[in-house]
């Protein structure tokens, strides 16, 4: 009687209780998943929306794990897959639909995960890759994707391609206030991050900026335009390049960082301080939050958006 009433019971629990699957296993990260292609290649063609096809090993390797926790898992890149791309799962080691979709893309069982993006008709939109394995190789390939299937590019996740990039370098330049100096050298394309802080007893911003978008010398010389470059100080190997420039030039040392209540000045006290912005968003804002609000809120992820939106 008592096992009778216990199945009842369930019966009777409400849809979306009995509707919630379980968490996504370790090697899927947090992105919402489709698992069926065919149902996936019909939502691009209503959406347009690329198809963004994770092959992953489930359970699987200790990389395939940490593939999950560490890029699959960042909120802007989830984000940004689960509103940009149509996501679709496909295990690479199970039998049945997996197995086909498998034979069909002539992906191999047991694999390290593999990540390819296709149109509506199944086919690449970009080359197939393998050994892409970091969030900013992810990204640069959503990026990549997008511009080749003319959609928007979000600048959110441009934002984050530069900024989990390898190849950034960092440059302090000294200046009379570093409140300023975030302000006019987070505006300069290429500076994905900036810094307040001290060094030899004045005022500098660090910079982090994409020697691929602009180069020490071009970065010094808008610098100076902006009145933000008494002086400037780079790597060590990096010194020769720096000097030819007027300016006093040497190399980074006994740098240090403001207090968090120096940092980012332009957004204390705004709507966008409540929200968990990363280094690179919480620059670019702080940069154009008072010149150009539109600017700012570009760089923002649409939950992110509706956040502020709802607090302002």
């Amino acid at each position: 009687m008592r096992r009778a009433f216990f199945f009842s019971a369930l019966l009777l629990l409400p849809t979306s209780c009995v509707a919630n699957s379980p968490s996504n296993p370790e090697e899927a990260g947090t992105v919402t998943w489709g698992r069926d292609l065919e149902a996936a290649l019909l939502s691009s063609r209503q959406s347009g929306k690329p198809v963004f096809a994770l092959f992953q090993e489930i359970p699987g390797c200790a990389g395939c794990k940490q593939f999950g926790r560490d890029v699959l898992s960042d909120a802007t890149l989830v984000e940004a897959i689960e509103t940009e791309f149509t996501p679709l799962l496909i295990h690479n080691n199970k039998p049945g639909k997996d197995a086909e979709v498998l034979q069909r893309f002539r992906e191999p069982a047991w694999n390290y995960q593999v990540v390819r993006f296709l149109d509506a008709d199944a086919k690449d939109i970009i080359p197939r890759r393998d050994q892409i394995w970091d969030t900013a190789g992810i990204a640069d390939r959503m990026i990549a994707t997008l511009v080749t299937a003319k959609r928007p590019v979000p600048g959110y996740l441009v934002l984050l391609a530069a900024e989990q990039s390898s190849r950034l370098k960092e440059a302090v330049f000294a200046m009379y206030c570093f409140w300023t100096g975030e302000m006019e050298l987070g505006q300069i394309e290429g500076v994905i991050t900036t810094e307040a802080g001290f060094m030899g007893g004045r005022e500098v911003t660090r910079v982090r900026y994409d020697p691929a978008v602009i180069s020490l010398p071009q970065l010094i010389a808008t610098a100076e335009k902006v009145e933000c470059a008494n002086a400037v100080f780079v790597p060590e190997e990096e010194v020769a390049t720096a000097k030819a420039t007027r300016l006093q030039v040497g190399a980074i040392s006994g740098y240090r960082s403001a207090l968090a209540s120096d940092q980012k000045k332009q957004v204390q006290g705004s709507s966008f301080q409540a929200l968990p912005l990363s280094a690179a968003q919480a620059t670019k804002i702080n940069a154009w939050a008072r010149k150009d609000l539109a600017k700012a809120l570009s760089f923002l992820t649409p939950s992110q958006r509706a956040t502020f939106k709802s607090r302002s």
